[in-house]
């Protein structure tokens, strides 16, 4: 298993997998989309994207937004998307991703790397806790759609 930064190079499978994370998410399939977004993302810097490699195939990615902390007065992140091919699970990948997202943010002196995930997805949720995730018991989260 070898993780590394997406580059272009990565964008079709990539886009690929993001498309089925998006329908995993309950979203209409949309290719051209997916890829449309990823391609400006990397073009703009917006967002570091890190995919697993399993003999040389992208099988898995991790898609990391920067944030601040006004509190702590550091850059942190938002580990945003992290989807790992069902065929290709259970061989290190996500664990891979996330211990990538760690070394970002060590890398960035970052405050922390926030993430949620559904309250059914024990299997995820087992994993993060297990990569040093703390579930926050203390605050509710609002969201304002637009």
């Amino acid at each position: 298993m070898q993780i590394t930064k997406a580059t272009a190079a990565h964008l079709p499978r990539l886009a690929e997998l993001f498309d089925a994370y998006r329908q995993h998410y309950e979203q209409a399939p949309d290719l051209q989309g997916a890829k449309a977004y990823l391609a400006e993302r990397l073009a703009k810097g917006e967002s570091e994207i890190f995919v697993a490699l399993y003999n040389d195939e992208v099988v898995g990615f991790t898609q990391l937004y920067p944030v601040f902390s006004s509190i702590g007065m550091k850059k942190a992140w938002i580990l945003n998307d992290l989807f790992v091919d069902p065929a290709h699970r259970r061989i290190g990948a996500a664990r891979g991703l996330i211990a990538a997202s760690r070394a970002l943010g060590e890398l960035t002196n970052a405050r922390y790397i926030m993430l949620q995930t559904h309250t059914d997805n024990i299997t995820a949720q087992a994993l993060y806790e297990d990569t040093g995730f703390k579930r926050d018991d203390e605050f509710y989260y609002y969201y304002l759609s637009i």
